[in-house]
């Protein structure tokens, strides 16, 4: 185990840096929409991709908020995600930025990236039975299979990113 700390910015740097990744979060799946369909986003996976670069480059604050605000905000300009599934995928994402941020403070980015979407996927799940009458094992057995690209680009990507911006 080793004990990683977030990239060292102030706190400034790291509240524009969430804002950017929170805007990256919200533009990119609208242009994926755009060329790809809905069922691009599912594939790609663009709003989780920067949820976890937020919370694994900048910690576990900055994947929070951006978890937090980006589906909203896309909610409120684009219409998606749609309003009967926000509080299910506020709940994604906020577990994914959490737990990536916390995790990488102990682990590296393979295991922390591996680790936010198994339990965030888990969250997913209970989110789902508190708040939709959608079948829980369903929708992440279907979230599995149709965003497999989209998980392998978020691993091998940002893996890659982090070791090349923390260079310790």
């Amino acid at each position: 185990m080793q004990n990683v700390q977030a990239l060292r910015i102030t706190r400034i740097k790291e509240i524009v840096f969430s804002i950017a990744f929170t805007a990256m979060a919200v533009w990119v799946p609208m242009v994926v929409h755009h060329f790809a369909g809905v069922e691009g986003g599912r594939k790609f996976l663009p709003m989780p991709f920067f949820v976890l670069a937020a919370g694994l480059l900048l910690g576990w604050r900055a994947g929070l908020a951006t978890g937090l605000f980006s589906p909203i905000i896309s909610c409120l300009i684009s219409g998606m995600p749609a309003l009967n599934i926000l509080p299910i995928i506020v709940i994604q994402l906020c577990a994914y930025g959490f737990l990536v941020g916390l995790l990488r403070e102990k682990y590296n980015a393979f295991i922390s990236l591996a680790g936010a979407i198994v339990f965030g996927l888990v969250l997913t799940g209970l989110a789902i039975l508190f708040f939709s009458k959608l079948n829980a094992v369903s929708y992440i057995a279907s979230a599995l299979r149709d965003g497999w690209p989209g998980i392998a680009i978020q691993f091998l990507t940002l893996s890659i990113v982090d070791k090349l911006m923390r260079r310790d």
